[in-house]
């Protein structure tokens, strides 16, 4: 995956589009990302017995990676990610300003 833990993302669609934030969590298996403060939904729970009271829990539901972009460090741009070899590793590239990611 392109995207990794850490990363500053812009959201391309959805109810947040436009903003951006880090990226908190990476699901591999379903190809989607949680970021920090966005996509918040709210979740009620029930009281569970007499010391757990009712409550309503704020939750970050993940993007698919197909909703965000990447931003570039460098050039504070949203772009794709290339890859280059160097020295017998791969290297994240931004596609606008050539600028290495990692």
């Amino acid at each position: 995956m392109k995207i990794k833990k850490g990363d500053l993302v812009q959201i391309l669609a959805g109810k947040d589009r436009g903003r951006q934030g880090k990226v908190e969590r990476v699901v591999l298996k379903t190809q989607e990302v949680v970021i920090a403060g966005l996509n918040q939904y709210k979740k009620h729970k029930k009281p569970q017995g007499e010391n757990k009271p009712g409550e309503i829990v704020v939750i970050d539901r993940p993007y698919t990676v197909a909703k965000v972009a990447l931003v570039c460090p460098k050039c504070k741009q949203q772009t794709r990610i290339g890859y280059k070899w160097s020295e017998d590793k791969k290297i994240r590239v931004c596609r606008k300003c050539d600028a290495v990611i990692d």
